[in-house]
């Protein structure tokens, strides 16, 4: 295990009712917010007017910022620099998911920026100050009240990038369970692919961290232990509160501090909702399993026997350690099956006509990771999937 620093500014609200919380929070932070949100179902559910409520009590001035996309675009991010700018914000609140969370922090990072906030997307090493983000969680998926790093596109460009700094990570989060069990099945389906995926891409490095490694094993067994009970009863308490904190818990460093290397299926999958805008977990949940059959070879089957008897529990009369890892992989697939996700490139309408561009971008990413691949191995791996 190497070296490593853990400093975890976020003050978490976990459960019912911890909206409460908000108004007074905020005020500790200035008296003027930009609240961003999406697409409007915070108004339909009442969290909007719970929000509202809450800043009014608190005598905190509120400009809106709404209409956030499920894949962040960097002209929204433009327009909060704008409103941040234009009524002297101090402090930003995102109310939703992953999307709306990366989405103010970005904003927070390019105020104080004289050029174009997609500079920082490129190099956030640029950014010299930050404005303090509040959230409260709609969606577990991404993590991002919890972290530090954000995910932006530029769909002119398709180019869909991550970026990271310190003063990213939310200084409160407001984590309500009962805030998801309005997230339609498919939603609920795709978050937890993509908490599954954070978890592994941890996991799978080559590093040894045996503390890091048995969490990670617990809070995948958590993901399938919920996972589908949150898609049959989205109202299921213990299981959206299961996974709406293996959420925060799967990237908020942990995992990875000691043991980091650059993530496999992440880079891959980017390329995918940059050219097609699909939903993130989607694209995971279809590339995860094609990667690890590609990747499997004689270095990395300790590690894929690992996986399947600690995490799927694969039969212990198994004695071929091949066949042992292959089959850990045959069930995270059928795990997604069972989830209603889907589990080839053409089901998103996806074809081969792009994976030259998409595999020359990832494979420029892919470089220290668990496995080195190069254009080529991206190109296959596409292939696979389809």
């Amino acid at each position: 295990m190497n070296n490593f620093t853990y400093d975890i500014k976020t003050k978490v609200y976990f459960g019912k009712g911890q909206i409460s919380h908000l108004g007074e929070e905020t005020a500790l932070y200035g008296k003027k917010a930009l609240l961003v949100y999406g697409g409007g179902s915070i108004k339909k559910n009442g969290l909007y007017e719970e929000a509202m409520k809450e800043f009014k009590n608190h005598q905190i001035e509120v400009v809106e910022l709404s209409g956030v996309e499920p894949n962040p675009r960097i002209e929204t991010v433009r327009k909060g620099v704008e409103l941040c700018r234009k009524h002297n914000i101090d402090v930003i609140v995102a109310i939703g998911g992953g999307s709306t969370i990366d989405c103010a922090k970005v904003i927070s990072g390019s105020v104080s920026y004289d050029k174009d906030p997609w500079d920082i997307v490129l190099d956030a090493s640029k950014v010299t100050s930050c404005l303090p983000i509040l959230t409260v969680l709609t969606l577990a998926a991404t993590g991002s009240e919890m972290d530090a790093v954000a995910v932006i596109s530029d769909m002119s460009k398709n180019e869909k990038w991550g970026c990271g700094h310190p003063g990213f990570r939310p200084v409160v989060s407001i984590l309500d369970p009962t805030y998801t069990f309005s997230v339609s099945k498919y939603q609920t389906a795709c978050g937890t692919a993509d908490i599954m995926s954070h978890i592994m891409e941890s996991y799978f490095t080559n590093t040894e961290g045996f503390m890091q490694d048995r969490i990670a094993e617990g809070l995948l067994r958590t993901c399938i232990a919920y996972g589908l009970r949150a898609v049959k009863q989205p109202d299921d308490y213990e299981a959206r509160a299961n996974l709406m904190w293996t959420g925060s818990w799967a990237i908020n460093d942990l995992l990875k501090l000691g043991k980091g290397c650059p993530w496999s299926v992440h880079p891959m999958e980017h390329e995918l909702s940059a050219f097609y805008d699909i939903t993130h977990g989607a694209g995971l949940a279809i590339l995860t399993p094609y990667w690890m059959e590609y990747v499997l070879d004689e270095t990395s089957v300790d590690k894929f026997v690992d996986f399947a008897r600690n995490v799927w529990q694969v039969s212990p009369h198994l004695e071929d350690e091949y066949a042992i890892a292959k089959e850990g992989i045959k069930r995270l697939r059928d795990f997604f099956v069972a989830m209603g996700l889907p589990t080839t490139l053409h089901e998103v309408g996806i074809n081969e006509e792009h994976f030259d561009i998409m595999a020359e971008k990832a494979s420029k990413k892919l470089q220290g990771g668990y496995r080195n691949l190069t254009k080529e191995d991206v190109i296959n791996i596409y292939k696979k999937a389809l």
